[in-house]
């Protein structure tokens, strides 16, 4: 598998504070030219270094106001199989993790209001088989949100 480089990290930092920013303004910045940066982007996106791209969409905007975290404890760990496609259903869920500790998912929601949360709570995640438990908590305000870190690896 091909190394991400000091050039390639010196686009990462660019662009994941700017997406949109023009690959000339980068190239200009980096000292090289704009073919080179086209060919690095794809390139890591080949590697899948660079996943994804898009906007970040404000919720509260949309009439989301409530940003909360569930903790999901399952059955049984295996159940995780079943459960996430029942998830993936509800379009208010926005990211699922199946981890260690107490609960089994780890599950981030938006919801308009509390009388919406507990709406997706009672009638949607609560009577998903193999859900036993949910322990809810409620984001009161967003106070970071960053990417990874673009630093030297060690080993290089």
């Amino acid at each position: 598998m091909e190394k991400v480089d000091k050039l390639d990290r010196q686009i990462l930092n660019i662009i994941s504070k700017n997406a949109r920013i023009p690959f000339k303004d980068v190239a200009e910045e980096c000292g090289v030219s704009r073919a080179a940066i086209h060919q690095r982007v794809q390139r890591m996106m080949d590697m899948n270094v660079i996943v994804g791209s898009g906007y970040h969409i404000n919720p509260k905007i949309l009439g989301y106001n409530t940003c909360t975290y569930i903790g999901v404890k399952l059955e049984k760990g295996s159940m995780y199989k079943n459960v996430v496609p029942e998830f993936e259903k509800i379009p208010e869920i926005v990211e699922c993790h199946f981890t260690t500790g107490p609960y089994t998912l780890m599950v981030k929601l938006y919801a308009r209001d509390n009388e919406h949360l507990m709406e997706l709570l009672n009638t949607k995640i609560q009577e998903i088989p193999g859900v036993v438990a949910t322990e809810t908590l409620i984001s009161l305000r967003q106070d970071l949100k960053r990417e990874i870190p673009i630093c030297k690896v060690l080993d290089e």
